[in-house]
Formats: C-alpha cells, structure tokens, sequence
C-alpha cells in the first residue's frame, strides 16, 4: 500500500480510537511521516468539561485526564500502527496547545518507514540553524543537549530530538516521584522561552503555527514539533 493511502488510514482509525475514548473527536487528525516519525497534528479536540476547566483556569487538571486516556489510545494504536508500517514503535510523544484547541502525537519507530524521502532531498532548508537555536533555548532554560537533531517531516512540520536534556536536581526529582509536577513545570517554562525568545520565523521564513514539546524523562530525551502555518 502507497505510503500517502496509509497516512489517510491511520489518521482516520486515530480519529476513531480519540472519539471512543474521550467521547468526542477531534475536528481535523492528518499524519505526516518521514524517517523514523510519525507526526500526527490535531485540531479541535476540547469535551465541554474540558473547556470549562480552562475557563475557569485549570489547564493543569486538563493534562493530568487527558494524560490517562492517552495511555489507553496510545497502547491500543500501538499494535495497528507496528503492523501497519511494519516497524516496532521506540517511543510515543503527545502535546496540546489547549488555547488553540490543537495537539500532536509523535512516533518514534526503531527503523526507516518504508516510502519515506531521505534528508538530503530536501537540501534546500539548512537544519543547522534550527539545531543551533533549539540548543541555545535548551541552555537558557536547563543545560546543552548531549545531542540534538533535527529531522524534515513535511514542507509544514519539522521534529527536532534532544537526548540528555535533564540536570542533577530534575533526575533526583524524578527518583522521588515528582515526575508530572517536573513535566508540568518544565512544560511550562520551556515553552515561554521557545515561543518568547525562539528566532524560529526567522530561521524557517514562515510563521510557527504551533510548538509542541514532550518529554520521556526515563530516557533522558525529549521532542520538539514545529507546525508552520
């Protein structure tokens, strides 16, 4: 099967799976893949109860529900999508920007998917820069990345992956099982400098839609998603 026909298939089953779990779906899910990932960008995913949480100020009670089902979604995607792109899955990534009501999910495969353009057709975006100004904001906020690399997903969508990212005290915070505060805060924080202080216009020539970021803190790593508009 061509790889854009299994891109529309799985963006319509994660439709599906996110409307049985939450009760509703999303209003738009596209897939976009390229190497070893798997990008999904929703758009209009907020439940009534969830809209007025965060009208009454409480996106962190969002997060933490919204945390739970994902689970479930991701552990029954996760078989489809393995035999699907014939690929075991290394690691999921999920993040929503609850003000704009949008969301991705990340999948990080061990191999190539099949069909998939190599980096260098797409010689013509340098990705040094992006790589530069991620570890310049990862310095501001935490430390330098051990390493940092940036990957083309589609013309709109670029992924850029950190490993060793966390300090001393955030492992022993993480030891004592404080995770989900520490991802709460570090959420928070490290988005206002990408979205504040991030030259990311600039380097993409094109206005950032979106800046969505996650963690696996038991990995020491974490994903950047930019959606250009």
């Amino acid at each position: 099967m061509p790889l854009q026909q299994k891109l529309m298939d799985i963006s319509s089953l994660t439709s599906k799976l996110l409307r049985k779990n939450f009760g509703r779906g999303p209003e738009s899910c596209y897939a976009y893949a390229n190497e070893r990932y798997l990008v999904f960008y929703i758009r209009g995913f907020m439940s009534p109860l969830e809209s007025t949480l965060l009208e009454n100020g409480n996106p962190d009670n969002i997060e933490i529900s919204r945390n739970i089902v994902m689970k479930t979604v991701l552990n029954q995607l996760r078989g489809i999508i393995e035999l699907e792109f014939e690929q075991d899955i290394e690691c999921f990534y999920h993040d929503w920007n609850y003000p704009q009501n949008t969301g991705m999910i990340t999948v990080q495969f061990e191999g190539e998917i099949n069909g998939t353009v190599s980096q260098n057709q797409h010689a013509s975006f340098d990705l040094k820069p992006l790589i530069n100004e991620v570890e310049r904001i990862s310095i501001l906020v935490q430390k330098r990345p051990e390493k940092t690399e940036a990957i083309f997903i589609s013309p709109k969508i670029y992924v850029v992956k950190r490993d060793g990212i966390l300090v001393q005290i955030e492992k022993m915070l993480i030891a004592k099982g404080y995770e989900h505060t520490l991802i709460v805060a570090k959420d928070e924080l490290e988005k206002s400098y990408l979205h504040r202080d991030g030259l990311f216009e600039e380097i993409f020539r094109n206005p950032v839609a979106d800046i969505f970021v996650d963690w696996d803190l038991s990995e020491d790593r974490s994903i950047i998603c930019f959606v250009l508009k």
